[in-house]
């Protein structure tokens, strides 16, 4: 094996660990629809992150990251409109937490 097909390798593999990792999070999120322990600082700042990190992995070949930065930028999107959403409903309903939804 090549040093960048080794690279290549590891690159995907964190790539779907990383992703691994947030789904749990993200899915809690669309079944509950209870962010209220996530921090929107913490969203926002993520969110403005990733935009300027786009800069970084434009310039960078086709690979891994693009696809682990795709899912960050996609997933770090969703969860700040889904608190703010959510956010707003459940203020609307008196801090009445949203029943579970299944996934279907």
């Amino acid at each position: 094996m090549t040093g960048a097909s080794v690279a290549l390798l590891a690159g995907t593999m964190s790539t779907i660990l990383f992703a691994s990792s947030a789904l749990p999070m993200v899915i809690r999120a669309i079944r509950t629809r209870d962010l209220a322990s996530y921090s929107p600082a913490n969203l926002v700042l993520a969110n403005v992150g990733n935009a300027v990190h786009c800069i970084y992995v434009v310039h960078l070949p086709p690979g891994p990251i693009w696809v682990l930065h795709g899912f960050y930028v996609v997933t770090s999107a969703l969860m700040l409109l889904w608190w703010l959403r959510f956010h707003a409903l459940h203020r609307a309903r008196g801090g009445v937490v949203l029943p579970e939804r299944r996934l279907a």
